[in-house]
């Protein structure tokens, strides 16, 4: 484990500096020019279409736009899904003045053993949610502790550890809210008090999220890759169970986030991309956030990952990194 997190840092060391140099060299204007080209003409963007999307820094938004009839906007509600993932991890830094426990990381990385999960009723509280039958009754299995499983039982779980169980799904949007501070302004809600995946807000809150980690306003900046985990259980099978990662790629996954760090074809990125095509980043150099907003329900279910509106996004918004990134527009 120690020399796979030590490769896996020396990896996002070296593509967090070439994303630096690169930052410091390519004239805004051609960045801007590379991006929405590459939003309305990259056959991945083409098949992710229509979206939302926009590219920005610490301090504000630096490019947007709308690609495809119909394109939701950046004020547009729409459901992050496990988008909502990386704000509750943030959630938890902020509670915990950015020192996590062994316990926080080991629901935070997903390999507490949590993983009967299936849904929340709109009505159920955090806790209700998180004991009823649809769920297991919320027993752990001792089969997948300590191994890497893709599900919403952890958070679900620590949340009640948290002290949130007694939460409706309004009183858990308060919650967060409150917790992140934000301002009071900053819209976040839930559709069910789901941690994992209940959140509902827009691409204008969710940069503002981005923004504040970026400037190192949430201890979520100090946490950007920590503690990272293999998650393909094809390329490490004691270690991952269930990914919803394609599993020709393999990522990290670090405390409500993934890392984009295949060695392969991966850019370093940090992301917490959601299944109806919510997919929100910062690039390895943490430099630049991004944002892919889009609501698609289809194809859920497909076997063909480049079906998925998850998968989908992540190669759109991968090109649209790469194309701001160099300032020059990607096939």
């Amino acid at each position: 484990m120690r020399s796979l997190a030590l490769t896996t840092l020396a990896l996002a060391c070296s593509l967090s500096s070439q994303a630096a140099d690169l930052s410091t060299r390519v004239p805004l204007a051609q960045r801007e020019i590379a991006a929405h080209r590459t939003a309305k003409e990259a056959a991945a963007c083409v098949a992710a279409q229509p979206f939302y999307w926009e590219v920005g820094n610490a301090e504000r938004t630096l490019a947007s736009g709308q690609s495809g009839d119909q394109a939701p906007g950046a004020q547009t509600k729409l459901a992050l899904a496990s988008a909502s993932k990386w704000l509750y991890g943030a959630y938890v830094a902020e509670q915990r003045q950015g020192k996590l426990n062994n316990e926080d990381l080991q629901f935070l990385n997903f390999q507490s053993g949590y993983t009967r999960f299936r849904v929340c009723l709109p009505r159920q509280t955090v806790g209700e949610c998180q004991a009823s039958m649809l769920n297991g009754q919320g027993r752990i299995d001792n089969e997948t502790v300590g191994l890497f499983d893709y599900n919403g039982g952890h958070m679900q779980k620590h949340a009640t550890l948290m002290g949130l169980g007694m939460l409706n799904k309004d009183e858990l949007a308060l919650a967060i809210r409150r917790g992140l501070h934000l301002g009071p302004d900053w819209a976040l809600s839930y559709s069910q008090a789901q941690l994992a995946g209940g959140g509902v807000s827009t691409a204008a809150d969710y940069a503002r999220f981005l923004r504040a980690t970026l400037k190192g306003d949430l201890q979520m900046g100090a946490l950007l890759g920590s503690h990272p985990v293999c998650t393909n259980p094809q390329t490490c099978p004691k270690e991952a169970v269930k990914t919803p990662i394609p599993q020709t790629e393999t990522w990290h996954y670090a405390v409500g986030h993934w890392v984009e760090d295949d060695p392969k074809v991966g850019d370093g990125a940090f992301s917490s991309p959601g299944a109806f095509g919510f997919y929100p980043w910062i690039d390895a150099s943490k430099t630049f956030y991004g944002i892919v907003a889009r609501e698609d329900r289809s194809g859920l279910r497909s076997d063909e990952p480049d079906q998925k509106p998850a998968v989908q996004s992540v190669d759109c918004g991968r090109l649209i990194r790469a194309a701001w990134l160099t300032g020059q527009a990607q096939p």
